[in-house]
């Protein structure tokens, strides 16, 4: 009875309401009504959020109607604000983005491909010396200027210097004009089959991708890479750079050693193996001329198949970066005599094989 008499008195005070509403009240309010109804209907049977359109005509109902409000059903009167809100941003950040001038003409894709190939060639030029280079092509200033060139400039070579290709390039320089004077070491692991863990140290020249020292250890230390380091360069024939990673077993106290040694400690960047890359592709290869094709037992086996395969690399076995030569270098044999045979002398236990001419037997 009680929620009966509420009700009544509802309708009575809605009806009150309509009476009293001016014809501009009554007709907007309809309008609403109607539109949130339709809205209502195509979320329903099509299970879509509430199109654009239809927001869009709410928020023009709240522009238009102080009474928005008393009519609004299907969603708070905080949401449509929020929409409101949204197109005002979406509006003004369209506004400041776009062009109120028109500006300096794109220049021709030709133009671009020059500025970067320059800027890939010349990792130290910038826009000035780029832009002097095309005017002695016979660009023009109105073709391109200086300012375009660093615009440019800004998406060849982005900001961040740990992946821009310009500081890759220095390093890939660097190396090539340097590969007589520079040596890389490393560490690589060979396991044992009482599984247990043999650390491989070696140091390779870079020029001529010869092996200099090489040990093995199943406990490294500082110590004992200075120790290494030692036996590898007597009588004053250490190189002018030596490469390493960031291993932190190439402490403060082994580059304090390289550097009274006057060498030049060069440590690759974080996660960067490419930039000490003849070291690793020598460990791919050691891995799959030998090791796996082995078993290792324990460290003097490894190190008495680490001499025999060291002997072998250095003096027999052909890379394809020495045009096709071994690293201590490896004369050709010509056929001596008609009768002459090929002779094969095996290598680490017959895994490998080096031929020479020679009498039949």
């Amino acid at each position: 009875m009680y929620r009966l008499l509420i009700r009544l008195l509802t309708f009575q005070f809605t009806i009150i309401q309509i009476l009293f509403k001016s014809k501009n009240d009554l007709v907007l309010e309809t309008i609403e009504l109607r539109q949130q109804l339709v809205t209502y209907q195509a979320t329903n049977e099509e299970h879509k959020s509430i199109t654009d359109l239809n927001r869009s005509l709410l928020v023009a109902l709240k522009k238009a109607w102080p009474k928005w409000m008393d009519a609004l059903i299907i969603v708070k009167p905080e949401t449509v604000i929020d929409w409101q809100r949204r197109r005002f941003k979406k509006y003004w950040t369209k506004k400041s983005t776009e062009r109120k001038t028109p500006g300096r003409p794109s220049i021709k894709l030709e133009i671009q491909q020059i500025i970067k190939r320059m800027a890939t060639e010349n990792f130290i030029w910038g826009a000035p010396r780029i832009y002097s280079e095309l005017l002695k092509l016979g660009y023009t200033e109105k073709q391109v200027s200086q300012r375009t060139i660093s615009r440019y400039l800004k998406k060849i070579r982005p900001d961040n210097p740990d992946k821009t290709k310009d500081k890759r390039q220095q390093w890939k320089v660097f190396l090539k004009n340097h590969r007589e004077y520079i040596m890389g070491m490393d560490f690589f692991t060979v396991p044992t089959i009482s599984f247990k863990t043999l650390y491989v140290f070696f140091i390779i020249d870079h020029a001529r991708r010869k092996i200099v020292h090489f040990n093995v250890t199943e406990h490294p230390t500082a110590e004992w890479v200075v120790q290494q380091l030692k036996n590898a360069f007597p009588f004053d024939s250490a190189p002018k750079y030596l490469i390493f990673d960031r291993d932190s077993i190439f402490s403060v106290r082994v580059k304090q050693f390289i550097k009274n040694m006057d060498i030049k400690p060069k440590v690759i960047s974080y996660k960067c193996p490419w930039q000490n890359g003849v070291a690793e592709r020598f460990v791919l290869s050691v891995r799959n001329d030998m090791l796996n094709q082995i078993i290792i037992f324990n460290e003097d086996q490894l190190r008495d198949f680490m001499n025999q395969y060291f002997k072998y690399y250095n003096n027999e076995r052909c890379h394809l970066a020495l045009s096709r030569d071994s690293p201590n270098g490896r004369e050709i044999q010509n056929k001596p005599f008609k009768s002459a045979r090929i002779i094969s002398f095996p290598r680490i236990g017959g895994l490998h094989h080096m031929y020479k001419w020679g009498k039949a037997a």
